[in-house]
């Protein structure tokens, strides 16, 4: 059976707990709204005290996994290509994928522990603080074994959260070498603001020799291009390398979709925001099942506004209902 999608990025468990944040923030000296990094230590000692308010969810998380599942649920071949600790909240990892996908690509080690996000979403507006402890994820230096599953993807998936760690941003720049050589399409979504802002040069080199499918945010394609008006923006991506296609999200005002050959605006799907954690992740698994399939720039785009509502609509980054994603389909061909 062939793959649509494969994926690589941080493998991190998300822990979520909807709380009444203000007080329990300030108790624990966390910045509200902003992700922290921490040690493991430092994790488990935040996790153990939110967890004597609300009992917190587990996910398969980071970002690109949370695409990778996206496209599981929808009914999609994906594969995820990752490294979790040897452990017990790295095997349930694995599960949640299997659950999701019908397989994975992780490697297990014994040599850190898996890497994971807490986050705390606000039960008054659905704001998350996060604290992130990266653990295993970034220390994936090579791709040694998972050469099959690059060859075998039409697209493989990569997260810009990717490129802050050297050793593991030589191994990704490696596999798109690999996947670029094996013929295959390469996507990328720059994931974060602070991606482009550090290394805006590296980022635009990855775009002009690998990238067929780019997936920006506002803030993210205005700080890369230098362009403030999000089509002017979209129309520079389009125009180098190899790109067929990118994408400018525009939060509440929908998305833009760019190809060579026109542009198409995709309205939003009007929700109650419970936790925005992971719309874009949603919106990029809801578009590459589109685009593995054929369908047209317009018609991935409907149906990732859809998944992406959907997202935002309860609590976790991916939605684990394959009749509601059936229906999503339905709604969007």
């Amino acid at each position: 059976m062939g793959i649509d999608v494969a994926g690589i990025g941080n493998a991190l468990m998300d822990a979520l707990a909807v709380v009444d944040d203000e007080a329990l923030l300030a108790e624990l000296g966390l910045n509200r709204g902003v992700m922290q990094m921490v040690d493991h230590d430092q994790w488990m000692a935040i996790y153990e005290r939110v967890r004597r308010q609300q009992d917190p969810a587990f996910h398969s998380g980071g970002s690109c996994a949370n695409s990778i599942a996206t496209i599981g649920w929808l009914g999609g071949q994906a594969r995820y290509v990752g490294q979790v600790g040897d452990d017990q909240m790295g095997h349930l990892y694995g599960r949640l994928l299997e659950n999701a996908c019908g397989g994975h690509a992780l490697r297990f080690t014994r040599d850190a522990a898996t890497g994971k996000v807490l986050a705390i979403i606000s039960a008054r507006d659905a704001e998350r603080t996060m604290c992130t402890d990266l653990g295993a994820a970034s220390q994936l230096a090579d791709f040694a074994g998972f050469e099959e599953v690059l060859r075998e993807a039409k697209v493989t998936h990569f997260e810009g959260y990717c490129l802050f760690t050297p050793a593991f941003r030589d191994a990704v720049i490696a596999a798109m070498t690999f996947v670029r050589e094996a013929g295959r399409k390469v996507s990328i979504d720059a994931c974060d603001p602070s991606v482009v802002r550090a290394q805006p040069e590296l980022f635009w080199s990855l775009i002009d020799r690998y990238a067929h499918i780019v997936f920006l945010n506002e803030e993210e394609a205005e700080r890369l291009t230098g362009h403030r008006d999000p089509e002017a923006a979209l129309t520079a991506v389009v125009g180098r390398g190899e790109v067929e296609v990118a994408i400018v999200k525009l939060g509440a005002r929908g998305s833009l979709v760019g190809t060579r050959t026109g542009l198409w605006r995709i309205p939003v799907k009007p929700v109650r925001a419970v936790d925005t954690t992971g719309a874009g992740d949603a919106y990029a698994g809801g578009f590459l099942y589109g685009w593995t399939r054929g369908w047209s720039p317009e018609a991935c785009g409907r149906l990732a506004s859809t998944v992406a509502g959907l997202t935002v609509a309860q609590v976790g980054a991916v939605v684990a209902d394959r009749a509601r994603m059936a229906a999503a389909l339905a709604e969007s061909r």
